[in-house]
């Protein structure tokens, strides 16, 4: 296992542009799939409170946007988060984070796709879960092997159709409301048995942290970033034009259902209220056309999702992370496509074989590792600004440390929130901490004796070095 008998790997060719890296993170955000299948929850967990929770996790999210901005644009490299924290705050917490994000990176594909056959419940009844699930990640892998430019454009047209669901729904609520926006901000109400009660605090609170999962996505934008023309500059527009775009195109479904809804208690009730809502006010057929639209957010999620944990498996062989003659495997790219193609297939294998585990077992494995990502680059944006290490970023967060200091506050209260959870919540917290353990013990027993630590310089030619 001595890294000296890895060689150079060969550097990710700069070949998109801003808006090819943009429809990649929009891909990721996955804006329609987030709508039909996360937001319903916070319809049913606090009713038209909904609208005060994705008001509060935008405003989460605008903060964290505001941090993957400068650290981003401070380190544009393929590794993403382990690589910020790395070079901010050292090694062993950079690997801390790197090992919670290959469980995140590698379970996203899979539980995408055992999330289809609900999806197109209605269009295809019976359609097998795990099969299905399978098939999405085996064909995510295969486009995953091709020219980065070839899937911004897949992910580009599956989007334009992805957005197309989203405008169908748009239209229908807003063709004829049926009750002021004022009312549902003032006197929010939410399900209670059979009847409406006022929406609570701790109830809007639980969708809140909801919602800062179904808005999330917009960072992934780094993982793209030794491709994109113009890195420093550009991918802080990626990210902050993400979140927008996933700020408008999630928010106004939401609001425009909650205004043009004709009985609340029953959409709040609803397993599937916008999808009902279609149904009811278009018809089956266009119903099941949003559906199929809805699926395909789905696969394109998928895709794009594994394009990113390849690129970040790509970026943890080139730091020699895992050995000698992994890294090199891992680190090669493919003679024509350019493509981090072995770390693809790997990538693809593990998510194939993650597709007959529980759905549960999946989503208790991932479900609060966002959390300790993002608390991590909440943490290397304030140390970064105190030891020097971020100077040389080319776009700098406004009114700094608020940004990080919110973000940190509100990732507290949802590690509260899940606490009190002692069904998935805290087992969740639980999972999330032994990765953190087990990436700390890898990290002190093996990688710390070889001298473990990111090569900047091998992703980003031209931009300063600086060391923690």
């Amino acid at each position: 296992m001595n890294p000296s008998l890895t060689p150079a790997p060969k550097k990710l060719p700069r070949s998109l542009g801003l808006a090819a890296v943009l429809f990649l993170t929009l891909s990721v955000t996955t804006p329609a799939s987030s709508v039909f299948v996360i937001i319903p929850g916070m319809l049913q967990v606090a009713g038209s409170g909904a609208l005060w929770a994705i008001l509060i996790s935008g405003l989460v999210l605008v903060a964290t946007a505001y941090i993957y901005a400068e650290l981003s644009s401070a380190w544009p490299i393929a590794g993403g988060e382990y690589v910020m924290v790395a070079r901010t705050m050292g090694p062993a917490a950079g690997f801390a984070i790197l090992g919670v994000s290959v469980v995140n990176n590698v379970l996203f594909p899979p539980v995408a796709g055992l999330g289809i056959s609900a999806v197109l419940a209605s269009v295809i009844p019976g359609l097998p879960q795990v099969p299905v699930a399978v098939g999405i990640v085996v064909l995510a892998t295969i486009c995953g092997l091709l020219n980065i430019r070839v899937n911004a454009w897949i992910t580009g047209v599956f989007l334009a159709i992805e957005m197309i669901a989203l405008t169908i729904v748009a239209v229908l609520v807003f063709a004829g409301p049926t009750r002021p926006i004022g009312e549902l901000f003032l006197h929010p109400v939410m399900p209670s048995g059979s009847t409406l009660v006022p929406a609570t605090p701790a109830a809007i609170g639980i969708a809140t942290t909801i919602g800062i999962f179904a808005l999330n996505g917009c960072g992934t934008a780094v993982y793209f970033a030794e491709e994109l023309h113009e890195a420093p500059k550009q991918v802080a527009r990626a990210v902050l034009w993400g979140l927008v775009l996933t700020l408008l195109s999630e928010g106004l479904p939401l609001l425009g259902v909650l205004v043009g809804a004709p009985d609340l208690g029953s959409l709040f009730r609803a397993d599937d209220p916008f999808g009902a809502f279609v149904f009811d006010s278009g018809g089956p057929v266009l119903a099941n056309v949003v559906a199929v639209g809805v699926a395909i957010a789905i696969l394109n999620a998928a895709i794009a999702f594994l394009l990113a944990c390849a690129r970040f498996f790509y970026s943890t062989a080139r730091d020699q992370s895992w050995g000698h003659p992994v890294d090199a495997w891992m680190a090669a790219l493919h003679p024509r496509h350019a493509s981090p193609w072995i770390a693809t297939l790997v990538c693809g294998g593990v998510g194939v074989s993650a597709c007959f585990l529980p759905m549960t077992l999946l989503l208790l494995l991932s479900g609060t590792g966002l959390i300790a990502v993002y608390a991590g680059i909440a943490l290397a944006a304030i140390m970064g600004r105190r030891n020097g290490t971020t100077s040389h970023a080319a776009y700098r967060m406004p009114l700094h440390p608020i940004a990080p200091f919110l973000t940190l506050t509100a990732l507290a209260y949802v590690i509260v929130m899940n606490w009190q959870d002692a069904e998935e919540g805290r087992t969740s917290l639980i999972a999330t901490v032994a990765q953190i353990a087990i990436s700390l013990a890898y990290y002190y027993l093996v990688l710390r004796r070889r001298g473990w630590h990111v090569h900047h310089s091998l992703a980003v030619a031209g931009a300063a070095s600086h060391s923690p």
